[in-house]
């Protein structure tokens, strides 16, 4: 159906000498109906943590190896150290699902790609990459010497 102009119908109207007081009535009645909803305040969004979680599964994090990982959030206000056990409960909610008897969840990997994310949302956990990312490990430390500065440029170490 095309949508018309207040104004327009009411000019229409007008045209077609309709009683004032009759035409004042249509046009506020319109107005009222065109006018957005007011809807209630929305809370405040929540703030959140961001939490690398970093696939070991052979305890080998020490070692200095190559590591993946998954970025995620978790609200500010509450312990990182909490963040695998909210996974969980999403993982656990999700496979009593149809979909999630069908082919469950079996590892934190397939959970974070495969289960959705309103599972997660209501265990107050919220996924950043479904799919793991590397970690590269750093000193936290730039070169001050001209030469090592260009020289790590360059990809080469001392």
């Amino acid at each position: 159906m095309p949508k018309i102009d207040v104004n327009k119908v009411a000019e229409i109207l007008k045209r077609n000498e309709l009683d004032p007081a009759l035409l004042r009535t249509i046009v506020e009645e319109m107005n009222l109906l065109v006018q957005p909803e007011v809807d209630e305040e929305k809370p405040p969004a929540q703030k959140k943590q961001f939490v690398i979680l970093i696939s070991d599964p052979d305890k080998r994090l020490p070692e200095g190896n190559d590591f993946a990982g998954w970025v995620l959030q978790v609200p500010e206000n509450e312990s990182v150290m909490t963040t695998q056990e909210r996974i969980f409960k999403a993982v656990y909610e999700f496979n009593t699902t149809k979909k999630g008897r069908l082919m469950p969840a079996k590892t934190v990997g397939e959970a974070l790609e495969h289960v959705p994310a309103k599972h997660f949302k209501e265990a107050g956990v919220f996924v950043k990459t479904k799919n793991a990312v590397l970690m590269l490990k750093t000193d936290n430390e730039i070169p001050t010497d001209e030469a090592k500065g260009k020289d790590a440029r360059r990809g080469r170490m001392e």
